[in-house]
């Protein structure tokens, strides 16, 4: 049977810059692959959530989502909608409850998502609320849950909680389809040094694929990973 793969990331982008080699590579191997993006991804630039004043960017964000997914070959993306980096003002119980209905929805076997300890909160919490609704219970049809790296947050963590990955994905041959999937965000990369950056994301993955011996690789830490 193939795999049935979810993806859930707090802002739009976040799929791509972590998983996304990843992701074309399972839907390159016949998976079925889901994107929930958790958070409009453009209030925060303002004193005061006005997603109103905001709803050009929030859907073009929209827009350059469902273009990355088609790149990579993946299923049109799902959209909470929730505040951007103002989810910690959110009931922890409800963002879980999205994230619920959507394994329901999808019944994923595999669940990608942000590590622990990134530096933004939204992050964190997402992280948190995967694992709740992911939780092992008889019956449940999740086998594995990995944490990605996010450039620009991960990296900037909290000290001593560093991501120490323990699980590599050859994404040799999808590395430029990853690039041409965050050209569909060309708004949100930045120009080089900076960590988000199409510069440092080839980099990172060079270094990560020199880690195991090949030319591009993305790395995961596993949460859960259960043999069936």
């Amino acid at each position: 049977m193939a795999d049935r793969v979810l993806v859930v990331a707090s802002h739009p982008d976040d799929e791509i810059l972590g998983p996304g080699g990843t992701l074309a590579r399972h839907a390159a191997e016949g998976a079925s692959v889901d994107i929930l993006i958790m958070a409009e991804g453009a209030t925060s630039r303002d004193d005061t959530r006005d997603s109103a004043a905001r709803a050009n960017e929030i859907s073009h964000l929209r827009e350059s989502a469902a273009r990355a997914a088609k790149i990579l070959g993946l299923n049109p993306p799902r959209f909470g909608g929730l505040p951007d980096n103002r989810m910690d003002s959110l009931e922890l119980l409800d963002v879980v409850k999205l994230v619920e209905a959507t394994v329901a929805e999808t019944r994923p076997n595999i669940v990608y998502t942000h590590h622990a300890y990134d530096l933004n909160v939204d992050h964190r919490i997402t992280h948190e609320a995967v694992l709740t609704a992911c939780r092992p219970l008889p019956g449940s049809g999740v086998s594995a849950i990995y944490t990605y790296e996010t450039v620009s947050s991960t990296e900037w963590g909290v000290t001593g909680n560093q991501f120490a990955p323990n699980h590599f994905v050859d994404m040799s041959a999808f590395l430029d389809r990853k690039i041409a999937a965050l050209e569909a965000y060309g708004s949100e990369m930045r120009p080089s040094p900076h960590a988000r950056s199409f510069q440092a994301v080839r980099a990172l993955a060079n270094m990560r694929g020199s880690t195991v011996g090949v030319i591009a690789a993305e790395a995961f830490m596993i949460v859960r990973q259960i043999s069936r």
